[in-house]
């Protein structure tokens, strides 16, 4: 139980409580703060405290110096084992665990089944000044406790990265650090993970809060090689780097970061084949991998240059934007921009797993993301009635920053977007197939090239305009309602997006058109919709009625 102590110093703390259902297992090394912060937060919550440490020595009748002197180690993780299994079993606890627990990998089962595991993470310097003086850890006894400290920190970080929360545990009092983890906990929600069941390139899809603190333990288990290759933008470096290099030097890797300038600009062949000449200069081997952190662009971009160097690097994509986060990430589509139009130039890459962490989106500014909007609303138009519904209800609430709602979205969009994409991997199919996600798209892409893919118009603002253009055109064609386009033009503008043309000239877009890479024996494939959530695939649209819808949307 809390000391008297503890209790009396948490009530002059404030703030809401989170609702603890499950145990709280405190992990890291020894020196860490597990037992001061534990008891702090078993008083916060109302919850029996234990230490596993002092639990094992009241069940032995030894100290811990003393079982490991008589019967060594194993025999020690033995019964630290059954100690756990023991305290979990009462019921939500809050408990502070031995340094080496959680390497047990039956023990990290455990925890994993009944509670939440929160890793105090702290610099050895910080472990060394409060450790320095105790003869009661066995591990100290034998050298130096700056280069024990130092290998232990080493071998444990990668699994100790693996618990559902990490907190820094530096120099901070700690009252404050108890504050940091009753906020974590508060946030904490388990991540979803979405199988993209591809069959010769499987991979899943994880999404979830916090993830990028604990991308590298992640990583290292989907990646061949403790090696990775980071390409980012400026604007993300600056935002998320730090946090992902200090997840990957938890986890074991080397690493090296390559950043490039942000925005549509970057996805050209001049900038490709200089971040080839980048990566190659780092003296990659087939195993190494390259992660692309940021939106769309950075996930093509460094997509297309892994697929292409040494002939294919593994890859993984950890998007920081709405659009990547829900469409481009997953279904290893990669490429660059040619003058002659979009993505005109690239590869089918699978990546080897996706990490999407929606605290990122709360660094995007709106407009971004409700272009990446766009993309979720356009997956409920293809196939799901009730996912449009749904947009419609919740949009403007998910575009105000509700993470519960983006996150509910994101795992929808990416669910339906996997089960598209594994039927139709390489989109060969003679109709529907992986081209529905191509709703719109069409429209989209000529929007962008008229307007110099800048700025000016983001791929989700065309996507959104594209998307009424294709139901205006289905009505056109005596396929569905034209009330349809209207109401989903109203949703449109509702969050904020566009929905008509600027007044640019049809001749000019319809020209664009034609330069589109879904040209086939001269004739451009469309995404039509019967309705709602009924869309298909048609190469039977006369070029009158493309124009007529142009003009109808605002095309001068």
């Amino acid at each position: 139980m809390p000391d008297k102590s503890d209790t009396q110093t948490s009530a002059h703390q404030s703030g809401p409580l989170p609702q603890v259902r499950r145990s709280i297992v405190l992990v890291g090394l020894m020196g860490a703060g597990k037992s001061a912060i534990g008891r702090r937060l078993a008083a916060r919550l109302g919850l029996e405290f234990h230490d596993s440490d002092l639990e094992i020595e009241a069940a032995a009748g030894l100290s811990i110096a003393d079982i490991f002197a008589q019967h060594g180690e194993a025999h020690f993780r033995a019964g630290e084992r059954r100690v756990i299994a023991r305290l979990l079993a009462e019921g939500p606890i809050v408990l502070a665990t031995g340094g080496g627990a959680f390497m047990d990998e039956t023990t990290r089962g455990l925890i994993a089944s009944c509670g939440i595991s929160v890793w105090l993470r702290a610099p050895v310097p910080v472990l060394l000044g409060r450790v320095a003086g105790r003869t009661h850890r066995p591990l100290l006894n034998d050298g130096d406790p700056a280069e024990i400290l130092t290998r232990l920190s080493a071998r444990r970080a990668p699994v100790y990265a693996q618990a559902d929360i990490i907190i820094d545990s530096s120099e901070d009092p700690p009252d404050m650090t108890t504050e940091t983890v009753l906020a974590a906990l508060d946030r904490f929600a388990p991540p979803r993970s979405v199988p993209v069941a591809l069959p010769d390139a499987p991979y899943e899809v994880v999404i979830g809060r916090g993830l990028l603190k604990g991308a590298g333990a992640r990583l290292a288990s989907a990646l061949p090689q403790l090696r990775a290759i980071v390409v980012t933008d400026e604007h993300v470096a600056a935002a998320h780097l730090p946090t992902l290099a200090a997840s990957l030097d938890d986890a074991g890797f080397t690493h090296d970061a390559l950043v490039v300038p942000p925005g549509e600009s970057a996805k050209s062949l001049a900038r490709f084949a200089a971040l080839i000449e980048d990566i190659l200069a780092l003296k990659p081997e087939r195993r190494t991998a390259i992660v692309a952190l940021g939106g769309g662009v950075i996930g093509d971009l460094a997509g297309f240059a892994a697929a292409a160097t040494l002939r294919g690097l593994p890859f993984a994509q950890i998007p920081t934007s709405l659009l990547a986060q829900v469409d481009s990430s997953v279904g290893g589509k990669t490429g660059v921009n040619s003058r002659h139009g979009k993505n005109l130039i690239g590869a089918f890459h699978q990546p080897r797993l996706v990490i999407i962490d929606s605290d990122t989106l709360a660094t995007l500014p709106r407009r971004e993301a409700a272009a990446g909007y766009a993309e979720i609303v356009k997956a409920g138009l293809i196939a799901d009635v009730e996912l449009y519904d749904w947009c419609e209800a919740n949009g403007a609430a998910l575009l105000d920053g509700d993470q519960a709602l983006q996150e509910q979205a994101i795992g929808r969009a990416v669910a339906f977007k996997a089960s598209v994409v594994v039927a139709d991997p390489h989109e060969t199919a003679p109709s529907d197939g992986r081209a529905l996600l191509n709703l719109g798209h069409s429209f989209a892409h000529t929007f962008e090239a008229e307007t110099g893919y800048g700025p000016a118009l983001l791929h989700g603002e065309a996507v959104a305009i594209g998307l009424v253009c294709a139901f205006d055109l289905s009505a056109r064609l005596g396929h569905c309602d034209p009330a349809i386009a209207r109401r989903i033009a109203a949703h449109l503008a509702a969050v904020g997006l566009p929905h008509r043309i600027d007044g640019w000239p049809a001749a000019a877009l319809i020209e664009h058109m034609q330069r589109d890479k879904k040209m086939r024996d001269g004739r451009l494939s469309f995404v039509l919709a019967r309705g709602i959530g009924a869309a298909f695939t048609s190469r039977a649209v006369p070029a009158d009625a493309v124009r007529e819808t142009l003009l109808a949307c605002g095309a001068g």
